[in-house]
């Protein structure tokens, strides 16, 4: 036990010293002053992200004299109650509502998905047809746009207004997604696209069973961007729908009950027009909110390890 002992005391000194020795020349040791002050400035954002949270989530499971006594948002637990959200979720508008947005985010983010991967893939072959000319297009598009109103005329005039597709096509693409994607495909190992080349493999499959597969972290990552964008999308709905109640998103639903505070149109339930003695009516909007939160907080875990590899690799690269 002592010659271990003896052995970690060794040890540990050496480790420390091959810690400060891969240090990059130019970097200086940390200082008690600045763990200090990253310590402090990273807690500090860890609770302007999640004291918000808490209060919204405390508050839409208080009861209706819980939020009278605290005068609005509810910071300390106190008759706590999921009444709020058994009238949210007995009404046949939020959950029309959730529908929509579900399906809206899986549609345009699978669409999105495949029309980026197939722009970026051609435009990363440096012997593909008129990859450069396109390349130039797309990147103009980043700072020069038709505007809302023409957009909002070409949209009308082939049938969309009041139409689902109206809130997908139109944002479908993200020039600075593509741009990411290729980055990434460019730098695939010309190796390995070489041999599949000679196993007789063509464009298709040399996309499906080499590139994707060495890019599964920026292909999540643009697959998160994209949903993310979907499922917080509202402002199409405003231009193109907005009297059909029964096909708004989530988050629609989100900006008229709670931002305008005033009744869902289309409800069978009167819980939502009026206040009720029942559920305290910021009790009830915090519910709402809190349902939007929860597909994005269940699917980031899963994404958040591919950042680093993906976005910012993809961006250095090639």
């Amino acid at each position: 036990m002592g010659r271990r002992r003896a052995k970690n005391c060794t040890t540990a000194p050496t480790a420390r010293r091959a810690a400060r020795s891969a240090r990059p020349a130019w970097e200086e040791p940390p200082t008690a002053a600045g763990q200090t002050a990253k310590g402090l400035t990273l807690g500090a954002m860890l609770a302007a992200v999640l004291v918000p949270l808490y209060i919204i989530v405390l508050t839409s499971v208080s009861s209706p004299g819980a939020v009278n006594r605290a005068g609005g948002l509810v910071t300390w637990p106190d008759g706590l109650s999921l009444q709020a959200y058994r009238e949210m979720l007995g009404d046949s508008t939020v959950r029309t509502a959730l529908l929509v947005s579900l399906g809206i985010t899986g549609v345009g983010t699978a669409l999105s998905m495949v029309v980026s991967v197939l722009c970026a893939y051609g435009m990363s072959r440096s012997r593909s047809f008129g990859h450069r000319p396109i390349l130039v297009l797309l990147i103009v598009t980043m700072f020069v746009s038709g505007g809302m109103i023409p957009t909002f005329l070409v949209v009308t005039g082939l049938g969309g207004y009041n139409q689902w597709w109206a809130l997908i096509l139109p944002g479908s693409v993200s020039v600075f997604n593509i741009l990411v994607l290729r980055s990434f495909y460019s730098s695939t190992s010309g190796e390995l696209i070489d041999a599949a080349r000679m196993d007789g493999a063509g464009d298709w499959r040399i996309l499906w069973s080499v590139v994707l597969p060495t890019s599964r972290a920026v292909t999540a990552v643009i697959a998160l961007f994209y949903g993310v964008g979907y499922w917080n999308s509202f402002f199409n709905v405003m231009l193109y729908m907005p009297t059909e109640s029964e096909k708004w998103p989530l988050q629609y639903v989100l900006l008229t009950y709670v931002n305008r505070g005033v009744g869902l149109p289309g409800s069978v339930n009167s819980g939502f027009g009026s206040a009720t003695a029942q559920t305290a009516p910021l009790s009830l909007q915090m519910a709402v909110v809190v349902l939007t939160l929860v597909p994005l907080l269940v699917v980031y875990p899963f994404v958040q390890k591919h950042f680093r590899t993906g976005v910012l690799t993809g961006a250095i690269k090639g």
